[in-house]
């Protein structure tokens, strides 16, 4: 049985709250590892959603590849293995052939020190070389002055952030040295505010994607709440920054402009996860009539034929069905073009309750009982009409043909996160979890059930296992009381993160929860081409993995 198993057979230590400073050299590497995202940090200065130079180590051979606003490659004359330290925002490598080291002075300029040759420069990038020194900036923003700057003090600059980092005590060598890298990940990722957006923001990964993503933020600031509290509050109010005055809020924004659709509403989930770190009730006086309006605006336009239940926009893309679900080409979306869907449901259940709890802290009793009662109305409604008494499983409904969905998907947990599922159906998912037809593989919780033939694969949501999913399915069996079961998907979940960071140097987007293909080599959006283009690999140094992986770290005292 796989429960039984995995509290068995894999070590995790439980964790205590006595911190211990974080060495930087965890993040040295013996060998050389590609798709390591590179780019100045919000954290340290000004950055520019435009011009912000953005790159990624590269594949084939020691180097760096230029992404935004430009493109060009940078070569080095380095062996494959040596001495590899790389952070977000610095470098320092050591070969028997030599020696080179870099850094991001600003947002627009990276020095580098060593040998090295630039190829494929388009006009967006300048370099400039002086000696053993080689300046490359954004072309509209450069300065050559910058090559005569100190580069070993801008290093040192730059590693203050990390070093003044703390960790919980006894953690293994593996675990510390996920934790560095994961940190210096969540670093690269924080940009500036910018025009409408007016607080420090976040992106999924910083390249390809460069935007600002409504539930990544959320799961990025659950992250950052152990870390830096403010940055976390300012993650979920860049958010609501970009609200229209209507309620909506987009999936994805910059600092200009907003989507057409929206994502998860897990808001007020996460402004009430931060604020147990926080304990600042004029924050919830603030964003919670913003709360408000945004799942009003969810019901009045998402509930479509008026039922009570709320459905997904679904797309014609073949590729990204759903965009809006987050779970773009999920099988749940193939072939339906309106589903009562099981995982909406559950999380404007979730904001319901939890805004009940903030108009409590408010004291506005009227406002409280509204909340309450819509939270227990939606629940009922998830448990009467998406529970399938012949797969023992919460699944979406059909609402053109007045039918329960085929596909057996990872969303069917998530009822337990609002408390839809009743105690006997809670003990039912867990048990799931340890039948091989069902959603007992090597990496648990699958996307898409094992028996699910049809419509598995190994391509984003119709296979492969999400670190995002797998934590809220945990919070929902914690919920219940079966922290056993909690306990042992986030064991898991943690060791494949650390085992694959430490085989290729990076989190990623999604695993293979069979274990059967090496992350780098999963499709998506039906194929494995990154030479094609870069949507076309499981994405490297991926947000939302880095930092639940810092709050399952951080949150083992709590089980």
């Amino acid at each position: 049985m796989i429960i039984k198993q995995l509290r068995e057979n894999i070590a995790f230590q439980t964790k205590s709250y006595a911190k211990t400073i974080m060495n930087p050299n965890l993040l040295q590497r013996q060998n050389w590892h590609g798709g390591q995202l590179l780019a100045f940090s919000g954290i340290e200065g000004k950055t520019d959603y435009k011009n912000s130079i953005t790159a990624k180590t590269s594949f084939k051979n020691p180097g760096i590849e230029i992404k935004f606003p430009g493109e060009c490659k940078i070569k080095f004359s380095l062996l494959d293995h040596g001495d590899f330290v790389i952070a977000g925002d610095f470098f320092d490598l050591k070969s028997s052939q030599g020696n080179l080291k870099g850094v991001f002075l600003d947002a627009y300029h990276l020095l580098i020190e060593g040998s090295c040759e630039i190829t494929e420069i388009n006009e967006q990038i300048t370099s400039y070389t002086e000696g053993d020194l080689t300046l490359i900036g954004a072309t509209a923003n450069f300065d050559k002055t910058k090559v005569s700057e100190n580069l070993s003090e801008a290093i040192t600059l730059r590693g203050q952030w990390l070093k003044k980092q703390t960790l919980p005590e006894d953690l293994t060598e593996v675990t510390q040295r996920t934790a560095v890298k994961f940190l210096s990940i969540m670093k690269t990722q924080i940009y500036s505010p910018e025009n409408q957006i007016k607080s420090h923001w976040s992106t999924p990964d910083r390249w390809p994607h460069k935007d600002m993503w409504l539930w990544d933020s959320v799961f990025h600031a659950i992250g950052w709440r152990h870390i830096d509290k403010q940055i976390s509050k300012e993650l979920i109010d860049a958010v609501l920054d970009t609200q229209k005055e209507d309620g909506y809020i987009a999936h994805q924004m910059t600092p200009d402009k907003v989507s057409a659709i929206t994502q998860p509403p897990i808001l007020a989930y996460g402004v009430d996860l931060v604020n147990e770190y926080l304990n600042n009730k004029e924050w919830i006086k603030e964003v919670y009539p913003k709360l408000c309006r945004y799942v009003e605006w969810d019901f009045k336009n998402r509930d479509t034929d008026g039922a009570g239940l709320v459905e997904w926009f679904i797309e014609g893309n073949t590729t990204c069905r759903s965009g809006e679900s987050g779970m773009d080409n999920s099988p749940r979306f193939d072939t339906a073009t309106q589903l009562d869907a099981v995982d909406f449901n559950s999380f404007l259940a979730l904001e319901y309750e939890i805004l009940s709890k903030f108009a409590s802290i408010l004291e506005l009793k009227e406002d409280a009982n509204k909340w309450k009662n819509k939270h227990q109305e939606l629940n009922q409604l998830i448990r009467k009409k998406l529970w399938s008494e012949e797969e023992q499983f919460f699944v979406d409904y059909d609402v053109d043909i007045n039918k329960a969905s085929p596909v057996i998907a990872s969303s069917g947990f998530l009822p337990l996160i609002c408390g839809a599922a009743t105690k006997q159906q809670a003990e039912i998912l867990a048990k799931h979890l340890n039948d091989p037809n069902m959603f007992a593989t090597s990496f648990p919780i699958s996307s898409i059930a094992v028996k699910d033939c049809e419509h598995y694969s190994k391509d984003m949501w119709r296979g492969p296992t999400w670190i995002n999913i797998n934590w809220l399915i945990a919070k929902g069996f914690e919920r219940y009381g079966l922290n056993d079961v909690a306990l042992s998907i986030r064991k898991r979940t943690s060791e494949v993160i650390e085992q694959e960071c430490e085989r290729f140097g990076v989190s990623f987007e999604y695993y293979d929860d069979r274990n059967e293909i090496d992350p780098p080599e999963l499709l998506r959006k039906g194929q494995c081409s990154p030479e094609e283009s870069p949507y076309f690999q499981v994405l490297h140094d991926y947000g939302w993995t880095a930092t639940l992986y810092i709050d399952l770290l951080f949150t083992q005292k709590d089980l």
